[in-house]
């Protein structure tokens, strides 16, 4: 497994049987599907292809790896060794010690609202130790099309907070929809 130079040793983050693991290149072909599979929900505009993403990982993953302040960082989401989705921290600020929460879940896996909530929660909390426990992050934002109201609750319960919302912001499935921006600050508990 490669590690990511700005994370401590031991990089794996455990919740039962899920994991959070840098970016396997294994897993790369599988997210290149879920991402071709859900464009909707994605600020993507193409199909990805096998090269196109061979080429992501070789020139911006992979270097990700041994820089001191990587502009994101990607984990596999694991469950029983298995990848069942991905996610990160990216547009990275680190003079501000903020950055923007990515995640997306196997396409296979969408289809059960209650499991994918509970494995997108589960997320969150790993990468909220990732980002305030590992790296000392000040904030984490998510931005959300409100398109998937199951996903800000989530959010919610999590602490972040509703920010703003962008009007008609995004184009999703023929049509014009906001984005929900939420943030969450690390405060100590003492």
């Amino acid at each position: 497994m490669t590690n990511y130079q700005c994370l401590p040793e031991g990089q794996i983050l455990c919740h039962g049987d899920y994991k959070l693991v840098p970016l396997r290149y294994e897993d790369i072909m599988l997210i290149k599907e879920w991402r071709n599979a859900q464009m909707s929900i994605l600020r993507q505009n193409e199909l990805l292809t096998e090269e196109m993403q061979e080429s992501y990982y070789q020139t911006v993953i992979l270097p990700g790896f041994s820089q001191k302040e990587p502009r994101q960082i990607l984990f596999s989401f694991l469950l029983k060794e298995e990848c069942i989705g991905y996610g990160g921290i990216v547009h990275i600020d680190w003079p501000a010690r903020r950055g923007e929460v990515s995640f997306l879940l196997d396409v296979n896996r969408i289809h059960d609202p209650v499991a994918c909530q509970k494995e997108f929660s589960i997320y969150l909390q790993l990468i909220k130790q990732a980002a305030f426990q590992n790296l000392h992050f000040n904030r984490l934002y998510t931005e959300t099309f409100d398109v998937r109201p199951e996903y800000v609750v989530t959010l919610e319960s999590h602490g972040f907070i509703f920010e703003g919302r962008l009007r008609k912001h995004a184009f999703v499935n023929g049509q014009l929809v906001d984005s929900l921006i939420h943030g969450c600050v690390y405060t100590q508990t003492k």
